[in-house]
């Protein structure tokens, strides 16, 4: 069975979101809300969908989000049963009406090889007005593909399997920025992802969103710096030699454009000399110098 988990703190979008489950053709799911210690009490709403869909819903005292978004995922989760398999729905983000079903459909061949799933998506406004075209993926396509051909991605498009998410875990990069990217890669064994083209999850991107808030781009750079270390750090045995070179560059660009912060520079010198690769490092000092020239 699938399990929907909401991490919830917002109202303003929720019933929206709600209501986007009370309208799925295929009612084989259980959501589990997780409320992270909000002051907008959801319960009034909630009650109005008792009896559109099976939920559990609990509230926490604390606050996790604020310190850690990937904490708060992880509660979240802990709140869900045995189900096989899971997604995490942000409390803004809306499904098409076939979203389930369409999962169901597709399923017996995703057990075949596959521990991520993604639909396509498509970009929202605080209205619901789609400020994009529909993303479609390759039916069976690289995890890989999400960093090295600019594939866009959210939490919400995911659906993981439990094993995954138990035994690996997200990464708690800040504000969870990067760690639904790290965990597509992770869980598939940097493999293939398997993709449903035929329904659409609707992110909304908004000022109240982490995407569509400009005032946090200092934490999505050292997110983006914390990624690309941990990949190169941890698992480039994963890549080719050209994938290796794409990703030093783009940890090279995340301290260049993260005004030059010092404790970067000496992650960065750090990681080349156990790399054994100081023809590099000396290249990201010139970099450093001259800055760099090719855009990614």
């Amino acid at each position: 069975m699938l399990a929907i988990v909401i991490p919830y703190y917002k109202l303003t979008f929720f019933e929206e979101t709600l209501q986007s489950l009370a309208n799925q053709t295929d009612k084989r799911f259980k959501i589990y809300i997780g409320n992270d210690a909000s002051p907008e009490n959801p319960s009034d709403l909630l009650r109005k969908f008792k009896k559109k869909f099976d939920f559990v819903y609990s509230r926490f005292e604390t606050n996790l989000g604020s310190v850690s978004l990937v904490q708060q995922w992880e509660r979240c989760i802990a709140l869900s049963e045995e189900e096989e398999w899971i997604m995490i729905l942000g409390d803004d983000d809306v499904l098409g009406n076939n979203v389930v079903e369409n999962f169901y459909n597709n399923l017996k061949e995703i057990k075949l090889n596959f521990n991520v799933v993604r639909f396509a998506s498509c970009k929202i406004n605080r209205e619901g007005i789609d400020t994009s075209s529909i993303y479609h993926n390759p039916k069976i396509g690289s995890a890989t593909d999400i960093i090295f051909k600019g594939v866009r991605s959210s939490l919400s498009e995911y659906v993981f399997t439990r094993n995954k998410i138990v035994n690996i875990g997200f990464k708690d990069f800040p504000l969870a920025w990067y760690s639904d990217v790290l965990a597509a890669l992770e869980f598939s064994d940097f493999k293939n992802v398997f993709s449903i083209n035929e329904a659409v999850v609707y992110i909304r991107i908004s000022n109240l969103s982490i995407s569509g808030n400009r005032y946090n781009n200092e934490l999505k750079s050292n997110a983006k710096f914390y990624f690309y270390s941990y990949l190169l750090n941890n698992k480039l045995n994963e890549f080719s030699n050209n994938e290796k070179d794409e990703l030093f560059y783009s940890l090279n660009k995340c301290y260049i454009n993260n005004k030059k912060e010092l404790v970067f520079l000496f992650k960065i010198t750090k990681l080349y000399i156990a790399k054994f690769l100081p023809k590099e490092l000396l290249k990201f000092y010139f970099s450093i110098l001259f800055g760099l020239k090719k855009s990614i």
